[in-house]
């Protein structure tokens, strides 16, 4: 099983407890994610001590307008690493952000550019900026994942144009019922699923701090809502991951 999306410099426990949690668990793989210099660099060292963790780089969009962002150069000598599958996770947020939007897209832009250049894929962070960001994911050529999906309006390009798209713990919630009408509809060669820890840990954990082997609940609930087995939907994922991570 494969977690697509975990941030576990930023868990309370060490990473090696929580890779050995989720080894018992049966989750083998874990994408670790950046979202600043620092938090890459710390990704990276978490992925170089375990075979099964591999890492991205990127600066999200709420450090835009911050002096951090105008680091976004530095991940350039970072996204190299044999462990980076990664840029990411960036994108756009209109819920926290808006008053940044015009520094979300140039952050965006920026790495982008960097992952077309080094033929990676993209991680994208969309909240409440459907209309803003659609046009920068069209006419990004290299593949694209759709971190913590929870934009509807959206699926229709992501079908249309074969991003991934990645659900995490809040698509076990009771009000999340567009969220799992939207998990039916993808493509089962274009499904994710992820913790995006120590954030949304899903049901009946919700509330607790959440952490890779609980992926498995998420993974649970996606099965039930698509009509197959466990077993088939995480075989499907762990495909999907290596596919859309190019993971060895």
């Amino acid at each position: 099983m494969t977690d697509a999306h975990a941030h576990l410099d930023g868990c309370s426990e060490p990473a090696s407890t929580l890779v050995d949690r989720a080894a018992e668990a049966g989750v083998s793989t874990i994408v670790t994610i950046g979202t600043g210099v620092e938090s890459c660099r710390e990704a990276i060292a978490i992925a170089e001590a375990h075979a099964g963790v591999f890492a991205t780089v990127g600066i999200d969009p709420h450090r835009a307008g911050t002096p951090e962002a105008d680091r976004v150069g530095e991940l350039a000598a970072l996204v190299d690493h044999p462990k980076v599958v990664a840029v990411g996770e960036t994108g756009l947020d209109g819920h926290y952000g808006r008053e940044t939007m015009v520094e979300q897209e140039s952050l965006l832009r920026d790495q982008l550019a960097l992952a077309s250049a080094r033929g990676l894929p993209v991680v994208i962070h969309c909240r409440e900026a459907v209309d803003a960001i659609r046009p920068h994911l069209r006419a990004f050529a290299g593949p694209v994942v759709m971190h913590c999906f929870s934009e509807p309006d959206l699926l229709p390009d992501a079908l249309e144009c074969g991003w991934y798209v990645s659900f995490a713990g809040n698509v076990t919630y009771p009000s999340a019922g567009p969220l799992r009408d939207a998990a039916v509809l993808v493509p089962a060669d274009r499904l994710l699923v992820e913790t995006d820890s120590p954030y949304l840990a899903p049901r009946p954990h919700r509330g607790r701090p959440n952490e890779p082997a609980l992926v498995v609940h998420t993974a649970a609930a996606l099965a039930e809502v698509r009509g197959v087995s466990v077993a088939e939907l995480e075989a499907q994922i762990d495909a999907n991951a290596r596919a859309a991570f190019r993971l060895p």
